[in-house]
Formats: C-alpha cells, structure tokens, sequence
C-alpha cells in the first residue's frame, strides 16, 4: 500500500500559475480525492503525479523515494482517463492485455505471426492471458473480451479502463473523472463499484472529480482545490460540518447554503434577519460577520422563540425530502430549508413557518471568510 507525497509542488504556464505550494499526502490504501471547480489545477496535479506534466519545483515521493527523474512507465502509477482512450481496432481482450504486453515483450514478440518465433514467447502470452481473464472475471466482463470497444456501453467501457490499469498491478491509480461521460443512473453505480474495488484491492487512489457528491460518497479523505491552492483536506463530514472558509462552505452541498450579515457585539452576535441573539465569536465588537446555515439544519419550531419567522414562497420535492423557500422578515432572498416529507407535515405555500436552528450547526465567517468558533464557555450555557 504505497504513499504518496507531494511537497511544494508549483507548476505555472506561461505567466498563469496553476499550481501554488502544493502539499499532500495519500496514505497507503487511502481513497483520496481531488475535488474543486474546472481550472483550479486538479488534473495538471494528477499528470504531475503521473509523470505527464512537469512541475516547475517541488517533489512527487512513493514511499519516501522521489519518482521525479522517472518515467511514466517506470513510476509503477496506472491512470484512467476521463475519456477510457481504449484503442479501437483492438478488442478488449487486447485493450488489457496491452500493457503487460508493452511490459513482458520485445518489439519482436509483439508481433502477430513472428513474435511465436522468440523462444519464451508463448509462456509470457500465456501468463498475459491468464491476469486478462483473472482481472476480467473481477470486473465481470469476462464475457466481452472478443468484442471491440464500439460494441461495448459506457459503463462496460469504463470497466474495460479500468481492467487495463488494474491488470499491471500498479502501486496507485489515478482517476481523472472517470465517471463524467456516464448517464446518471451508471455514475451511482460505477461510485459503488470503484470504492469496492479500493477497499478489495487495498491500493491507493486518488481521484479527481469536480462533482462534490462523487467526491463525499467515495473518498476517505477529500483535497479542497481551488484556484491552484488546497483550501482544506478533511474528511466528507468534516468539510461539511466545519468548513475551514467561506468559499469551501459554499462549495460543499447539494444546496446552497443560507448566509445572513451579521455584527460581533460584547458577549454575543447580531443579525437583522434573526428574532434573537446568538453566541458570541472571537471577534472586536462591531467587526462585520456572515451566519450561514445548512438548509437541512432547520427545524420547525413553535413561534415564540424562534429564530426566524417567514412565509413558505414555493416548495420543492426532492425524492423523500422536501426544500421550503422561505421569506423571512429582515432578510433579501429566500432562505432554503430541507426537510423530510414526514417532518414538513401540513406545510402548504403561503403558510407562516417558525424556524430554529441548533447554534451548533451554525458557521461563523468574518470578513475575510475565515471560520470563527464560538467562545467556548458561552456555548456550554448554551447547550
């Protein structure tokens, strides 16, 4: 179960930097993804890995050892493309077979007719098609093998790419989102079935992706990349439990999350859209702040004591849950609210709703966009 480590990795092109100090690390059999916006550096950092880029400084180590001088071939790193890129004059069984083929045999022995000609050559293409239909079963498409890729459907493809990587044995793979040309319905079960694989195979993966719901479904561990920087590496629930920033709370969610202005006062906080006060932040009274809340963090609440009152604007069914848009008074724009069905009862559109949030799911930013914690002794007479 080999490491990976990245040490100040920077890459720039041209005068646009695309990677900015970028440190990481993949423990062995971990399944870490890379996920953030398109052009915020995650696939250069995977070809970097790979050895298909270049970075400009920094270091790429397996196991404490730097791989930067080696090859791509000799860096024992299998990658799968976004685009499967199978040859397709090639059957599937020869698709897998292609890189143990490039491995094991002289340009001779490759080929067809005069390769049967090099002493050793049957015994290697025998040990070959024994890994293809051993791997083949693995991935159940060992029914395919003769076939050629424009036979085969797009779940059936990305099996066949996978096969190809996984029948080198590599230390790690690399994905380069390959579920992003899948129908929906594939991409959930190709979710399952690669995590599967990871957890089979005890190997190290590293994923990119910029579909957070791949990314918090998969990953033991998820990279935070935008703008060529990690903004924070946590787990799913970490990053959305406690975002390290603004920006990565906004990022991280199926829905947007709610954000409200608010002001840091002595012992605690303000806002206009709320009924009552809330916990105080470290931060100098008067200091600018944004509250932001999870929609699935609301409750229902009886009005006296809420924390907001507004009008149900328009419902939203979301298979077992529903998303209420709610005007509250004191504040622009609706606030999101995600409920199951069981849990929204009666609620119609048009109706008055009383919300209330426990002050634990609460996120404070300041200015900046850091994440500020709530002082510590007001919060135990809170809870």
């Amino acid at each position: 179960m080999a490491r990976l480590t990245l040490q100040s990795i920077v890459k720039s092109f041209g005068t646009t930097t695309v990677l900015s100090d970028i440190d990481l690390t993949a423990e062995g059999g971990e399944f870490l993804t890379l996920l953030g916006p398109s052009g915020c550096g995650k696939s250069t950092l995977l070809r970097i890995v790979a050895g298909l880029e270049r970075q400009d400084s920094g270091t790429v180590r397996l196991d404490g050892d730097s791989i930067d001088a080696d090859r791509p071939s000799r860096r024992d790193i299998a990658m799968v493309f976004q685009s499967y890129a199978l040859y397709p004059h090639m059957t599937v069984r020869r698709n897998i077979a292609t890189p143990l083929e490039m491995r094991s045999l002289n340009p001779v022995g490759r080929m067809p007719g005069l390769g049967r000609l090099v002493p050793g050559t049957s015994a290697i293409r025998r040990g070959i098609d024994g890994k293809v239909a051993e791997v083949a079963r693995l991935l159940e498409i060992d029914r395919l093998l003769d076939r050629k890729p424009r036979q085969l459907s797009g779940g059936q493809r990305q099996r066949v790419a996978l096969a190809r990587a996984m029948v080198r044995e590599p230390r790690i793979f690399l994905m380069d989102e390959p579920l992003s040309n899948l129908d929906a319905k594939l991409r959930v079960q190709m979710r399952s079935e690669i995590r599967e694989l990871n957890k089979r195979l005890g190997k190290t993966f590293v994923f990119v992706t910029h579909d957070q719901v791949e990314a918090m479904t998969m990953s033991d561990r998820i990279a935070v990349m935008m703008a060529g920087k990690i903004r924070q590496l946590d787990t799913p629930r970490g990053l959305y439990d406690r975002p390290a920033d603004l920006d990565v709370a906004r990022f991280i969610g199926t829905l947007p999350i709610n954000e409200f202005p608010a002001e840091a006062r002595a012992g605690q906080t303000s806002c206009a859209a709320f009924r009552k006060l809330i916990p105080a932040v470290e931060a100098r009274p008067g200091a600018p702040l944004t509250i932001a809340i999870r929609p699935d963090a609301f409750r229902l609440s009886q009005t006296n004591g809420a924390l907001l009152v507004g009008q149900v604007r328009r419902m939203e069914t979301l298979g077992g849950e529903t998303v209420l848009h709610v005007m509250a008074a004191g504040r622009i724009g609706d606030v999101r609210v995600q409920m199951r069905h069981g849990d929204v009862g009666q609620v119609r559109v048009g109706d008055e709703v009383a919300l209330d949030v426990d002050p634990k799911d609460m996120l404070v930013f300041d200015i900046s966009g850091r994440r500020l914690e709530f002082q510590r002794d007001v919060m135990e007479m809170v809870v």
